[in-house]
């Protein structure tokens, strides 16, 4: 059965894998990056796409972690240079597609937190950038471990609302 779309060949699912990101800041998760490569080009199947991604981890292209993929500076350079023969369709409709995920992928990447535990109980660090530098940073000691994710996952949900909280009250003399 004949496949629809502009992307066949081997090399051009790589060019597309690395063009896709390429434009993405940070580890993307396997099921997002493959769903959104197939749906740039209906050319793309599934067994195709996971061979070439395992060839380009293979070749030093893309870097893989438990989190996912993220492009190496090797694969940057490479893509750069030719990413333009990927049709101009395909790229226009990939660019559409990234949009969500690369303003969450931006704001993720400003936002910080993390849980250590010594000798003198658990500590959770949380700090939250401006793409400049942190306009806040906190180390609080929470009650163990279960309690410091809770605080991570919260923090990492809504870091902004808590910045301008933490703001108003700080801003609002206490009651005497």
């Amino acid at each position: 059965m004949d496949r629809l779309g502009f992307i066949h060949e081997e090399l051009d699912i790589k060019i597309l894998i690395l063009f896709v990101l390429r434009r993405l800041p940070g580890v993307v998760d396997p099921t997002y990056l493959s769903d959104l490569c197939r749906e740039c080009d209906n050319g793309v199947g599934y067994f195709d796409y996971s061979d070439c991604l395992a060839d380009l981890i293979d070749n030093g292209l893309v870097a893989e972690s438990a989190e996912g993929f993220q492009i190496t500076e090797k694969g940057a350079k490479n893509v750069e240079i030719v990413e333009t023969s990927i049709p101009y369709s395909v790229r226009k409709r990939a660019e559409k597609l990234l949009a969500p995920m690369r303003e969450k992928l931006r704001r993720l990447a400003m936002i910080r937190a993390e849980h250590t535990t010594d000798k003198n109980g658990c500590f959770v660090r949380l700090a939250m950038s401006d793409g400049e530098g942190d306009v806040i940073r906190l180390r609080l000691l929470c009650g163990g471990e279960e309690h410091a994710k809770r605080i991570e996952a919260n923090f990492r949900e809504g870091a902004e609302r808590y910045y301008q909280k933490i703001m108003d009250m700080l801003d609002t003399p206490p009651d005497e």
